[in-house]
């Protein structure tokens, strides 16, 4: 998606783990067009790869040409700020995959840990055969 890579986040890698449920992980190292004049990303910009975090983590999980098809529901919240030029990590994790429906959440947090946004979110999912 260009509009990732136009706000300078990245997803660099996904998988699945043991319980057969998918996670992805990513960056964000945020550009002008992702911030206010004073230099704090806007919070559109948080949803948007929160949400993208998310929906890799639940297509990792799927098989064959399953796929999400659209984010049914989602809930953004905010902690702290987060600045122009600062290196930031995501991750999304799948906490529920059903036959039509996957629930995810995720996080944006600094490199020390600290969470400054987190989602969770509801997927419709498209099945192979549907």
């Amino acid at each position: 998606m260009a509009i990732i890579d136009a706000v300078g986040g990245t997803i660099s890698s996904y998988g699945v783990d043991g319980e057969d449920l998918g996670w992805a992980e990513g960056s964000l190292k945020a550009t002008e067009l992702a911030c206010n004049p004073h230099g704090t990303v806007q919070g559109g910009v948080h949803a948007i790869l929160l949400d993208a975090i998310i929906n890799f983590a639940i297509n990792a999980a799927l098989v064959g040409k399953d796929r999400t098809k659209a984010t049914i529901e989602m809930k953004t919240e905010f902690m702290r700020a987060a600045s122009r030029d600062q290196e930031y990590l995501l991750r999304g994790e799948v906490t529920r995959l059903g036959r039509q429906v996957a629930y995810g959440e995720s996080t944006l947090s600094t490199l020390d840990g600290a969470i400054v946004s987190r989602a969770t979110a509801t997927f419709l999912l498209h099945r192979e055969g549907q």
